[in-house]
C-alpha cells in the first residue's frame, strides 16, 4: 500500500501545481480550489507514506517523479516546452529514481 499512497501524494501534488498558473494568483476560483486541495492530499498521504518508507527515499520518489510531471503538464497545458538541458536533467533524476528502486536496500525499510 505505501507505493499506492506515493501514487495518491504525486499525483495530487503535480494537479495541484499545474493549477498554480491557472489560480492566476489566487484570482479564479477552481483552479485555486484545486491548487489548495491537491495541495492538502498531497500533504497528507506523504504523511502516510514516511510512516511506511524512509523519509528521504518517498520524498526523493515523490520529487522526482513529481518533476517530470509537472514539466509534461507544462508541455500540454501551457506550451512550455523544455529545452536539451532541462530534458537532461530530468533525464538525470529519472536515472535517480530507478537506481534507487532497483539498487537501494534503504528502499524498503
Amino acid at each position: 500500500m505505501k507505493y499506492v499512497y506515493l501514487l495518491i501524494a504525486i499525483v495530487s501534488e503535480v494537479l495541484a501545481t499545474s493549477s498554480l498558473k491557472a489560480s492566476e494568483g489566487f484570482t479564479k476560483l477552481w483552479p485555486s480550489v484545486i491548487v489548495l486541495v491537491g495541495y492538502g492530499l498531497a500533504l497528507y498521504f506523504l504523511s502516510i507514506t514516511v510512516k511506511l518508507m524512509p523519509v528521504g527515499i518517498s520524498y526523493a520518489l515523490w520529487s522526482g517523479i513529481g518533476i517530470v510531471l509537472v514539466t509534461t503538464a507544462g508541455i500540454i497545458l501551457y506550451k512550455q516546452i523544455p529545452d536539451g538541458p532541462a530534458i537532461a536533467g530530468m533525464a538525470l533524476i529519472l536515472i535517480g529514481v530507478m537506481v534507487i528502486n532497483l539498487f537501494s536496500k534503504t528502499k524498503g525499510l
